[in-house]
């Protein structure tokens, strides 16, 4: 079977960074299964199609054709790496993955990515329903401070206006929402190695999960 790395946690933790980063140390694939659901959300902000209609939500992400490539992501053929990351996307992409039917949707779609030699991938769920005999799981995560701290930087890097109270209750709100979805709620799990980035350089971070993978490799585990 085709090894999987799962690294779950919340909305600015650092996961997505670090995740690429331990791909690209193990010349493994990377799913970012966040932009899956940012896809269904901006999919459905350009389509008109209303956030609270989970059946329409769920055709959407069915149909909608997905490509990625080096640093860029395809909608129907379209480049929408910039749209993805504002802002509306991730507080909509939030609402849209609490919906159990756009969840079973892409749940296939996310499983085809673990191909040979091995695939990395993060998310809220990638351990304990995406991928759940992944060898190993780790769940990273932030205070939400420092998480906070994180998006201000990502959001006026990219030119947009933000404060930082907004950033903080936003956070504490997507948090809450991720948690509590009745469907694949975002929890550290005990069978995921914990791992809090608070402080924590993205190197050392990286270093971490390689160490813990590596005795998860000799021990065959």
């Amino acid at each position: 079977m085709t090894p999987v790395i799962a690294i779950d946690g919340p909305s600015a933790s650092g996961k997505g960074t670090v995740a690429a980063r331990v791909a690209e140390a193990l010349g493994y694939h990377y799913l970012d299964s966040g932009a899956l659901y940012r896809l269904v959300a901006l999919a459905a902000i350009q389509g008109g199609v209303d956030l609270d209609d989970e059946a329409a939500l769920a055709a959407t992400a069915a149909r909608m054709g997905v490509e990625f490539g080096v640093g860029t992501v395809l909608l129907d053929g379209r480049d929408v790496s910039t749209e993805l990351r504002a802002e509306e996307v991730g507080v909509a992409a939030s609402r849209v993955a609490a919906r159990p039917a756009v969840r079973q949707a892409l749940l296939e779609r996310q499983r085809g990515f673990r191909r040979s030699p091995g695939l990395v991938a993060d998310g809220r769920d990638m351990g304990s329903v995406v991928f759940p005999d992944a060898p190993l799981k780790v769940f990273l995560t932030a205070g939400v401070e420092t998480r906070a701290e994180r998006r201000y930087k990502q959001l006026k890097e990219k030119g947009m206006y933000a404060k930082m109270g907004d950033v903080v209750e936003e956070l504490r709100n997507r948090d809450e929402r991720d948690s509590s979805r009745p469907v694949a709620p975002l929890k550290h799990y005990p069978d995921a190695l914990f791992l809090d980035t608070t402080g924590l350089s993205i190197d050392r971070a990286v270093e971490q999960i390689l160490e813990w993978w590596e005795k998860a490799r000799v021990s065959g585990t």
